[in-house]
């Protein structure tokens, strides 16, 4: 383990990669579940709305004496604006941890070989041991041209040192076939394909050098100017909203002041009638504190431990323009 006076040196660290709503965040809970009582774990997990939901899911799961260490990045691709959100985040996380393991969930919608050029730089070299790059896919969506003509979704797959075909139980046919021809198509030679059901990977896929090769920059900025909706104080009316957009998709994110209770009730009604590509959040509500994912395979719900505010987070190509009015309408009182 590291120690307070020990320099950070070849930290084990992993990408978690994969679209939207195929599971990376239950991937990296249920690895949670495995790690050795003695090490100290952290997490830096981006996302493409500016609210940040999933912090908020992972703390509301694991409890301070587990020693894992959480840092969000949220409001899009946290490698733009030359990798300076990526860089703070990810310095502040090691200096605070000091981890025998690092994780890195990028959002579904990111550049994950710009993600990985920075991980690779000079300044992270010694501090930083690059492990492997598992990349999650859904095998059903590959009959989906969104997904395969979606230059995001081939570069997840053209990095990863595994591709984990997740969700396996729902897969009819040849869909596992499917993958690994589409992964011998797009992936590096020698690249490993797995099955995983409800993210359960087994911690011995994440060890062994990555074989990826340090990336070429390909510059995209999309700004980072104004402060994000996610630090920013919450104003009288209890409210703030934000929005996002790119990639072909757009995102709409709420934060709700603590002293907004929801009925628990209400909100799942109004959930499951969602029509979007993903939905993440986590609310307050007169039976407790809950979290909520919802794919296109369905909503879960888990009761948290607590959070600090109610928040939630949708991803679309089309967004409702009555969201709002229909969350709004959910709240207690």
């Amino acid at each position: 383990m590291n120690s307070d006076n020990e320099q950070i040196l070849a930290v084990p660290t992993n990408i978690v990669t994969g679209f939207l709503g195929v599971g990376k965040t239950s991937a990296i809970l249920n690895l949670m579940k495995h790690k050795p009582d003695n090490e100290r774990w952290a997490v830096l997990v981006n996302e493409f709305g500016e609210i940040g939901v999933d912090g908020s899911l992972f703390e509301g799961q694991r409890s301070q004496e587990q020693q894992v260490f959480i840092r969000e990045v949220p409001g899009g691709c946290m490698c733009c604006a030359a990798g300076l959100p990526m860089q703070i985040a990810l310095n502040q996380l090691l200096s605070e941890a000091k981890p025998d393991r690092l994780l890195i969930e990028p959002t579904g919608l990111g550049h994950p070989k710009e993600v990985l050029q920075v991980l690779s730089s000079e300044h992270y070299r010694n501090v930083l041991s690059l492990q492997k790059t598992l990349t999650l896919v859904d095998a059903r969506k590959l009959s989906d041209s969104r997904y395969t003509s979606h230059d995001t979704f081939n570069q997840q797959i053209a990095i990863a040192d595994t591709v984990v075909g997740n969700k396996v139980d729902l897969y009819q046919g040849n869909e596992k076939e499917q993958l690994h021809a589409y992964v011998e198509l797009h992936g590096k030679a020698h690249t490993q394909v797995i099955f995983a059901q409800h993210g359960n990977i087994a911690l011995s896929e994440f060890e062994g050098p990555t074989a990826a090769q340090e990336q070429p920059a390909h510059h995209h900025h999309h700004g980072h100017s104004k402060p994000l909706v996610s630090e920013q104080p919450m104003p009288e009316t209890g409210v703030l909203k934000a929005t996002n957009e790119g990639e072909g998709f757009v995102s709409v994110g709420w934060r709700f002041a603590p002293d907004k209770v929801f009925s628990r009730q209400k909100l799942v009604t109004l959930l499951v009638s969602l029509n979007v590509e993903r939905m993440k959040a986590v609310f307050i509500t007169d039976y407790g504190v809950f979290g909520y994912n919802l794919t296109p395979d369905g909503l879960t719900e888990v009761e948290l431990d607590d959070c600090m505010e109610s928040r939630i987070e949708l991803i679309s190509d089309n967004l409702d323009d009555t969201l709002e009015e229909q969350i709004f309408s959910c709240v207690e009182g």
